[in-house]
């Protein structure tokens, strides 16, 4: 398992994103390296988790549990087939193109030593927005990346330190429960009736998901609470 490309992106200016200023990150070319790796603070306020790339839009964007996005090669290269176009490693507006990991597979909290010094920990899937649509130019391209369900990972970073091109990837630990980020990424979009399961992953979870997990159960109880009332 290895960092295949390492991306960063510099903030553009298009037509297509409602950020205030029209700008976007989404654009993200390899580089050689090396790059700082660094927890960037709260989402709202924290951009992105490397040095030199843009996460323009705070609102949706960055923060801790955003921190770092990253992508299967093998996904890619799937996609390329489909498509029938070359998709170069960041084309997804990942930061790390990944080799011989199965990314949409692993275990929210799942923690990855790149090179030497830095640990990352998995937080969460990928959802699809308007704007990774328009910058990939392809119709309809938020529910057929819905569909296909391997939607990559966010990372949030948990050693800081620096990374490259060609680092090796090692799982350094794995949670003792079975919710893959593919499996967050259904019960956050197209099966909701999952949510609560995902509370299996404790306090690895990202905020916004935890958020949603407990509002989930505080509806289906008050729902309960009438039915039971009625009856």
């Amino acid at each position: 398992m290895k960092l295949l490309s390492l991306n960063l992106g510099r903030p553009r200016a298009v037509g297509y994103t409602d950020q205030p200023e029209g700008l976007t990150g989404i654009d993200k070319r390899p580089v050689d390296g090396p790059v700082r790796v660094a927890a960037p603070g709260p989402k709202g306020t924290g951009a992105s988790g490397l040095a030199g790339d843009a996460v323009c839009d705070l609102r949706h964007h960055g923060g801790d549990d955003q921190a770092v996005y990253a992508f299967a090669r093998e996904d890619l290269d799937d996609w390329e087939r489909e498509l029938g176009r070359r998709l170069p490693s960041g084309s997804f507006g990942e930061n790390l193109t990944t080799e011989g990991l199965d990314v949409s597979g692993a275990l929210i909290g799942e923690r990855w030593r790149i090179g030497r010094e830095v640990v990352l920990e998995v937080a969460s899937g990928r959802i699809p927005c308007r704007t990774f649509q328009e910058h990939l130019g392809e119709r309809g391209w938020v529910r057929r990346f819905t569909r296909r369900g391997a939607p990559g990972a966010y990372l949030r970073v948990i050693e800081p330190g620096e990374i490259r091109a060609g680092d090796p990837i090692e799982i350094v630990h794995r949670p003792e429960h079975d919710i893959t980020v593919a499996v967050h990424f259904r019960a956050s979009t197209t099966e909701r009736h999952l949510l609560p399961s995902l509370s299996a992953a404790g306090d690895t979870l990202d905020t916004e998901t935890a958020a949603a997990v407990r509002e989930y159960a505080r509806k289906h109880a008050a729902d309960g609470g009438r039915r039971a009332a009625d009856g």
